[in-house]
């Protein structure tokens, strides 16, 4: 008998009776029997093989295969189905097990995470990396030297001791956007060789009531276990705002944030070794408690860089790109009034993409050029070939830019276009700002004045030209121009007959709570009458001396309208020529 006959492949079907006739008849070489199973599998001498379902023990059966002397094997598979059994059993409580453990851990890690959050994450720069020093600000000098003061107490603290003097608790510096805060801060720690812990703002203010208060804690404590160290606050406006401004309780926990921060800043605690460096262009909504002495001692305004400081900050940032000996930093210097620093190192940076996508090995004024016009008016699209929409356009920037070359308080012109760019403008008119209007940032009734005539000149244009009831909308931008800065000369300026009185009805708090308790203006619906009524007379003066410029120079506007349509683009030089106007010399 053979123990190593296996379950064959069935090949055809057998009844059970004649599976008795085949054993009586010698036909079959083998069969196994499987008791637990109650099957048997039949070898026939022939090489087919077969299954029948039997009955165990059948009597017949066994007495047949006896009779006939046919090979009969016994195979017992009750430890096999054991075996299987249990590995099924161990294998469910395995996977069961594993997602045990699996819960368990996830569990874990919330539990971590939730006991985490009062921890402060700050960006920690190590002190072994490259540092910003303050040659690496530019354009921002006079900043620079209230700030090395605080360097001088990082680096010397003994000497002030010896004189009594304590070191500054907190230095705020308040400017618009990229003026360069965040790289003068750094630059004060890089100077100090101290360690220096950067988080926002908003960082601090959770969900949870008390994670803010927390932060600031935690905070704290890293910075004094490194003193001498800076922390740096981005945005801190975000959480310094003026306390009791909320509705209810929306705003408790910042001010339970800020009620910390004010504590650690100047509390029973000691603070010694740590000064706190904060950035906003939002100073007006901070608390006063955040503002007083003992806590930001300092505030430095950062404001926009003028000529010298934007050609120092050209050259910074034109240290790693490959300029062209015709490119002159001065010049540029000269053409981008009001820029800050971040807009500069645009300006250079989008020109190097261009210069690139030319395969140049060089970035020339050319693609500072476009990249100046991609920054201030957008991307530039396909060329207008509608010729009549193309001439009303033309007439329309002349009309600007004619009327600013014959007003002695307006800017210089830089080109007038026809290129349109995105956005839906079909083209435009270019300005240089006046230089020391920017610089001083004192504002004449004169050079507001020439600003609405030449915001006007476009429709004056229009009037002139194609008559009152052919004027487009294109002039809607100019109106909303001149009504606003019409209505800031009446109310805010003085610059009417109601008076030097201020009449500005504009709420400065920005909080929703005072917003809805405010009262109305504090002066009566006659004087409203009256701003409205100055505010008109203004626009309609304004728009009557533009017309009164552009009318008796008609031909000359057709010269103008000829030559921008067929060059699509005049700048200063060639347009003042057709104009027949002298240059101006402000700025």
């Amino acid at each position: 008998m053979s123990n190593g006959f296996l379950r064959p492949v069935t090949n055809s079907s057998t009844s059970y009776s004649e599976l008795l006739i085949d054993i009586s008849s010698g036909s079959i070489e083998s069969i196994q029997m499987i008791p637990s199973r109650q099957e048997v599998y039949v070898k026939y001498k022939n090489g087919t093989q077969s299954k029948v379902n039997i009955l165990v023990n059948d009597p017949r059966f066994l007495r047949t295969v006896k009779e006939s002397n046919t090979e009969l094997t016994i195979k017992d598979i009750r430890n096999e189905q054991f075996i299987a059994s249990s590995i099924s059993g161990f294998s469910f409580f395995l996977i069961i097990f594993i997602g045990i453990i699996f819960l368990i851990r996830r569990s874990t890690q919330i539990t971590n995470r939730t006991m985490g959050f009062g921890r402060s994450q700050p960006k920690i720069r190590a002190l072994d990396k490259e540092q910003i020093h303050f040659d690496d600000v530019a354009g921002i000098n006079e900043e620079k030297s209230e700030l090395q003061e605080m360097v001088s107490f990082l680096l010397f603290p003994d000497n002030y001791k010896k004189l009594g003097a304590k070191i500054p608790k907190g230095v705020l510096l308040v400017g618009p956007p990229g003026t360069g805060k965040t790289m003068l801060a750094k630059a004060v720690a890089g100077e100090a060789n101290v360690p220096f812990f950067s988080i926002a703002g908003s960082e601090f203010v959770e969900l949870f009531v008390g994670v803010g208060a927390s932060r600031v804690r935690d905070l704290f404590n890293q910075a004094k276990s490194k003193a001498p160290s800076i922390i740096f606050i981005d945005e801190i406006d975000s959480v310094g705002r003026q306390r009791g401004a909320g509705i209810g309780g929306g705003n408790d926990e910042r001010e339970q944030t800020l009620n910390q921060l004010l504590t650690e800043m100047d509390g029973f605690g000691d603070n010694s070794g740590v000064i706190i460096i904060a950035a906003t262009n939002r100073a007006d909504v901070l608390d006063s408690a955040l503002l007083r002495p003992g806590r930001f001692d300092r505030s430095i305004y950062i404001s926009l860089p003028d000529r010298k400081g934007r050609e120092e900050i050209l050259s910074v940032h034109a240290r790693s790109k490959p300029l062209d000996e015709d490119v002159c930093l001065k010049d540029w210097a000269l053409r981008t009034p009001g820029f800050s620093g971040a807009e500069l190192s645009n300006l250079l940076n989008e020109a190097a993409i261009l210069s690139a996508r030319s395969n140049k090995k060089k970035i020339v004024t050319i693609h500072l050029e476009k990249a100046l016009e991609r920054i201030t008016m957008g991307l530039s699209c396909a060329p207008l070939q509608d010729s009549s929409k193309k001439r009303l356009i033309a007439y329309h920037e002349v009309g600007h830019a004619l009327v600013a070359a014959l007003t002695p308080n307006a800017d210089k012109i830089d080109k007038v276009t026809l290129l349109p760019r995105s956005g839906g403008i079909g083209g435009f008119t270019r300005f240089w700002p006046d230089e020391e209007v920017l610089d001083s940032g004192l504002i004449s009734k004169n050079y507001l004045f020439s600003k609405l005539v030449v915001a006007l000149g476009g429709r004056a244009a229009e009037l002139i030209v194609f008559g009152p009831n052919e004027i487009t909308q294109g002039a809607s931008g100019d109106i909303e121009t001149v009504s606003r800065i019409a209505r800031e000369m009446v109310t805010r300026f003085g610059f009417s007959s109601l008076g030097p009185i201020s009449l500005d009805s504009t709420n400065d708090e920005v909080f929703l709570g005072r917003d809805l308790i405010k009262k109305g203006p504090t002066y009566s619906q006659s004087t409203v009458k009256a701003i409205d009524q100055q505010v008109r007379e203004l626009a309609k003066t304004a728009i009557e001396t533009a017309i009164s410029l552009l009318s008796p120079r008609r031909q000359v506007m057709d010269q103008l309208v000829e030559a921008l349509i067929e060059e699509e683009t005049l700048h200063t030089e060639r347009f003042l020529e057709l104009a027949g106007v002298s240059p101006k010399t402000n700025g």
